[in-house]
């Protein structure tokens, strides 16, 4: 650290010397400055998700160890590659609601009593014989 100046040339100098800036901040390089943090920031965001991903996933402990030296040695070309080649997994696929059970109802009805209304809107002719056999098929299962 410098001692402090003794004649006013000196104290001018001294504090024009402490209020330099590192970089001169013009328009430019402001906004090459937010363009880089963007970068920065979703390269992280990039990062992190890959580690989550992998750590999720149900590989071997040999597979996951793999791709997460692969991703933090070559981030760009680690991560690029592991979206490309990722193991497919049933959660990846969409779900169709036609594809999904039934829940069930209100513990307030049983089987007996699903089956009860099927048979009445059955002889009601309301529904045929195959939707009867359906109905009452998909109540037994759910008991």
């Amino acid at each position: 650290m410098r001692p402090p100046p003794r004649r006013l040339d000196d104290v001018a100098a001294h504090v024009e010397a402490r209020w330099e800036y590192a970089v001169d901040w013009t328009f430019g390089t402001y906004l090459w400055s937010i363009v880089i943090f963007f970068f920065w920031f979703a390269f992280l965001w990039m990062f992190i998700t890959i580690f989550w991903e992998i750590m999720r996933r149900d590989m071997s402990g040999w597979a996951k160890a793999g791709w997460l030296i692969l991703v933090a040695f070559l981030p760009f070309l680690g991560i690029l590659i592991y979206l490309v080649a990722r193991p497919r997994d049933a959660r990846d696929r969409p779900d169709p609601i036609w594809d999904r059970p039934v829940p069930p109802h209100s513990t307030s009805h049983s089987v007996a009593d699903e089956i009860g209304k099927a048979a009445r809107l059955h002889d009601q002719g309301k529904l045929t014989d195959e939707e009867f056999e359906t109905i009452k098929g998909q109540a037994m299962r759910l008991a």
